[in-house]
């Protein structure tokens, strides 16, 4: 029997942005918040996990430090896909048939 590949769960992209970008150059949250052009109290709410990174707060990151809009994104996205599917089985959607009379002409009208 194969076992079961174990899967890492992603981080919220706030502690990326933290070590790899705030912490790695030296700064403090209120100097990468004037870096960056936002709050502190809005820096600090990405970078604890306390709000998701939105596309204009990944411009920013990519003009300032130039980490990819991209790859920013695709953290959030990711963290999202993998906070969603914890709470699936709360999420009740039916699964989808078709009308018999579609089913039979191919789904064509």
């Amino acid at each position: 029997m194969r076992a079961a590949a174990r899967t890492i769960e992603p981080g919220h992209p706030g502690g990326f942005v933290k070590s790899e970008i705030v912490e790695a150059n030296g700064l403090s949250v209120t100097d990468a918040a004037q870096v960056l052009g936002v709050t502190r109290p809005a820096l600090s709410a990405l970078l604890n996990g306390r709000s998701d990174l939105t596309p204009q707060m990944a411009v920013r990151i990519e003009k300032a430090f130039g980490v990819p809009i991209e790859q920013l994104m695709e953290m959030q996205t990711s963290f999202d896909i993998a906070e969603v599917r914890k709470r699936a089985d709360e999420i009740k959607v039916a699964p989808f048939k078709p009308k018999a009379a579609r089913a039979r002409t191919g789904g064509k009208r």
